[in-house]
């Protein structure tokens, strides 16, 4: 579902409720492309979260505040210049617009009363949150667009702010029926398109929504539609666009088999199949039905649209953000491993070579016992092999004598052994590096917050993998990330570590002798630990930590995992050891299914 005009309506409205006549206390930019406002009102202190991400832009109240970094960016102290201690006029949304204007009454370096506009756009990658004057001028903004990279508008100080191609569509809160049916009947397009395309604020699912609540074909030309049904297509608009005027919304969002599918401020029946509120030829309804019974679609309402779109969208924007800072090291981390597993082949290859290292020292120690028998000048002498009892040729050297051919052989057969000694211990470097790197991409896939990337960055550089820097000072306040703590159905405590230094802490750290440790088999993931505080495990609790393991790791989307899992007490590190990288001899195993929804995180 898109970031629609109608849900942005939603918004508004809730913000003007809360906000309208409240002062902004505290503004940060806690990211490149995002403000958290801090705003007291009616003695509530509420935080607006506004993303202007290319790939997610947001707009909505948030519980807690951000992380602000150590030095405010120059944005962020221009509107701390202009906007904080301001008291917040308005909050409007022009013609259905996914745009929000901010208006803040403040005073100036004079003390007098000014008026600022703080603009959000939720428009894609074309998003932005713009400063302007109360005469429209820009003073500056989150992103700057020189007219190189955009020849319709530019988005830079000292500019006239406008909305680009806003007198392409109409105000869909102005139609009326004749108007309506002039400019639907004379779109090219189908029904849906024409909707969408003629009117501001008016998403794909939206106009679906509409022609599916009005009886229509999605998809039959808007041209040929008939005057019957060009009225109750604009009976159902009409409601909807009444509904937002009256600010009447009811947020939700629908669900397929548990999986969030769409939402929107208002039922979707195109989901849900719900008839009564739909205009239907009656022939259609046996289909409306069925649609209805097999469709598994469900639909959870909620307070505000504020709690609708964190639910929807606050662990997919944590997600985003995470991405995007775990690039830069998923790059460092993919490239080392590729070249660890250049340099392992190559190894493998040299030791190989190696393996013919025994045929010399056999060369050699013939030589000792036949070398009486060779001719002066022979090239090569056939003797019995006393270790096989078969023929055996050696080639000799016919410069040199058999004692001399013999050393030669023995000296070959040296130079390869000490290759061959020095390979192993490599390849078993190789090896450990190639599996520590696996296990800081995996790392990367579960990490959910920034402290949890700082751990990982700071274990590539310890160990060679990366350029060692000090952490920047922007993160010196990020907090130390912390293992993941779960309760079991049956009470017992689950720990969980996300990374190779998290998984030391949770197993020598947490884990004691007689708890149970448990971990997905010979694939990179968490380290689990049950604390058992002298009780016996209950089967659920073996299930639900296989789970955990399962879900933490590299086979997270398998449909089963094998787990294996031990008491702490069996574990060993070896002296010098990677962090994270344990050995067992005696363990169980279970097949796990990744699936964890059932279990309560602390």
């Amino acid at each position: 579902m898109a970031f629609d005009g109608i849900t942005t309506a939603a918004v508004v409205h809730e913000l003007n409720t809360k906000l309208a006549g409240g002062g902004i206390s505290r503004i940060v930019q806690s990211e490149k492309d995002e403000l958290v406002l801090t705003v007291k009102s009616r003695r509530q202190t509420y935080r607006v979260l506004m993303s202007a991400s290319a790939s997610l832009p947001l707009l909505y109240l948030i519980p807690a505040n951000k992380q602000a970094p150590l030095t405010a960016p120059n944005f962020c102290m221009l509107l701390r210049k202009h906007l904080q201690g301001g008291q917040i006029t308005r909050i409007y949304q022009p013609s259905l617009e996914r745009v929000v204007i901010f208006e803040v009454s403040h005073r100036d370096e004079l003390g007098d009363l000014a008026t600022k506009n703080l603009i959000i756009e939720l428009m894609g990658k074309y998003s932005n949150i713009i400063l302007t004057d109360n005469n429209n001028k820009i003073l500056d903004s989150i992103k700057r667009v020189p007219a190189s990279i955009s020849s319709v508008r530019e988005v830079l100080p000292g500019r006239d702010y406008f909305i680009p191609g806003a007198d392409e569509k109409k105000n869909p809160l102005e139609a009326d029926a004749f108007s309506f049916r002039d400019v639907i009947t004379s779109s090219p397009h189908d029904v849906v398109k024409a909707l969408y395309m003629s009117y501001t604020g008016l998403s794909p699912i939206v106009s679906e929504e509409f022609a599916y609540e009005a009886g229509i074909l999605p998809r039959k030309k808007a041209a040929e539609l008939s005057e019957d049904e060009t009225s109750k297509l604009y009976r159902v608009f009409g409601r909807h666009m009444d509904a937002v005027k009256m600010g009447l919304f009811e947020p939700q969002i629908v669900f397929e088999d548990g999986i969030p599918k769409d939402f929107a401020t208002f039922p979707l029946n195109l989901y849900t199949g719900s008839p009564e509120k739909v205009f239907f030829e009656e022939e259609d309804l046996s289909t409306v039905s069925d649609f209805a019974s097999e469709s598994g679609y469900s639909s959870v309402g909620f307070e505000s649209p504020s709690d609708m779109l964190i639910s929807y969208y606050g662990e997919k924007d944590a997600s985003v953000r995470i991405r995007q800072k775990s690039a830069d090291l998923r790059h460092v981390i993919t490239t080392a491993l590729d070249r660890t597993n250049k340099k392992f082949a190559l190894q493998e290859k040299q030791l190989l070579q190696t393996e013919k290292k025994d045929k010399y020292r056999i060369y050699g120690e013939m030589l000792n016992t036949y070398g009486y028998n060779v001719p002066e000048g022979a090239k090569s002498i056939e003797v019995i092999n006393y270790y096989t009892n078969e023929p055996l040729t050696i080639p000799l050297d016919p410069q040199l004598s058999p004692r001399q051919n013999s050393q030669k052989y023995f000296d070959r057969y040296a130079k390869l052994k000490r290759t061959a000694d020095a390979l192993a211990t490599q390849i078993e470097e190789t090896r450990a590096d190639a599996e520590q790197l696996e296990y800081c991409l995996a790392a990367i896939d579960m990490a959910e917050t920034e402290g949890d990337l700082v751990e990982i960055r700071r274990e590539l550089g310890e160990f060679g993998f990366m350029q060692k820097k000090s952490i920047a000072k922007g993160k010196a306040r990020e907090a130390k990330a912390k293992p993941l703590v779960f309760i079991s159905s049956d009470g017992f405590t689950m720990y969980v570590g996300r990374n190779n230094y998290q998984n030391e802490e949770v197993t020598f750290k947490i884990g004691s002798g007689s708890d149970w440790w448990f971990h997905a088999k010979k694939m990179p993931g968490s380290h689990v630990i049950v604390k058992t505080d002298g009780r016996e495990l209950t089967d659920r609790t073996y299930e639900e930590a296989g789970a955990l393991a399962a879900y933490y790791s590299s086979g997270r989307k398998a449909p089963k995992v094998e787990i294996d899992y031990t008491e702490r007490r069996n574990l060993r590190k070896k002296n010098g050891g990677k962090p994270g990288f344990v050995t067992y001899h005696t363990n169980y195993s279970l097949m796990a299914t990744p699936d964890i929804s059932s279990l309560r995180r602390v």
